[in-house]
């Protein structure tokens, strides 16, 4: 199944309540939040206290994702706001298992990010341990929206299900950066099913035709083995 998990980093700050409920009607399965510290990325965003003020107001999955250096020190706040799902950076923490486990004690569906210069194959134990519930490929450079996405990600993309598959391993894998109607099937047909995409939904004037020609475009562009 293809997921869409719009960025709240494209809404409009003066109407939040309004905008996430707008395109959870548009068909939205995901709310995208991501978390930046000004030191893991270049550039600062929000934290626990604006999840939590969103929970009550929409049933979407909060999808969280921690570009922070220290993760281990803010999760449990998120985890105390709401978030469903808790993806933290492979580059920002010493122990990714440790990290992990705790997230799935606390049944918290557990994710792990790389972003590009990060080879795929260094989350291949955590995969085969069965450790992740969710990979993130970030398809930019982490920090900033508006990037053009780097097609040499989707290659990671395709290693990583294909390691997954290879064990019968059932994996979500995420990407994040520059996507829109136009090439989510070039991630789609490498792997991808859970799709991010920011100013593409929230700045739609119809998101509900926009997140309809995404999954067209998935539907059409389905996981291809090479």
């Amino acid at each position: 199944m293809i997921y869409i998990s719009p960025s709240l980093l494209a809404a409009d700050y003066k109407n939040l309540e309004s905008d996430v409920k707008r395109i959870e009607e548009a068909g939205a399965n995901y709310l995208h939040l991501d978390i930046m510290d000004g030191h893991f990325v270049p550039n600062i965003s929000f934290g626990a206290d604006l999840v939590a003020s969103l929970r009550p107001v929409t049933k979407l999955i909060f999808d969280v994702h921690l570009m922070i250096t220290d993760p281990e020190k803010y999760i449990p706040d998120f985890i105390k706001a709401g978030a469903d799902i808790i993806t933290f950076h492979y580059e920002a923490v010493d122990d990714p298992a440790k990290l992990l486990k705790y997230l799935r004690e606390h049944e918290i569906r557990a994710g792990i990010s790389i972003s590009p210069d990060t080879p795929a194959d260094v989350l291949f134990p955590l995969i085969e341990e069965e450790l992740i519930d969710m990979v993130l490929v970030m398809t930019v450079h982490p920090g900033f929206g508006g990037q053009k996405l780097i097609p040499d990600t989707l290659d990671k993309v395709r290693a990583i299900r294909r390691f997954a598959k290879a064990r019968g391993i059932d994996l979500q894998i995420e990407v994040d950066g520059g996507i829109k109607p136009e090439n989510v099937g070039y991630c789609t047909s490498a792997g991808a099913n859970v799709i991010v995409a920011g100013t593409a939904i929230f700045g739609a004037k119809k998101p509900n035709a926009v997140i309809k020609s995404m999954r067209e475009a998935a539907r059409n562009h389905p996981f291809y083995e090479i």
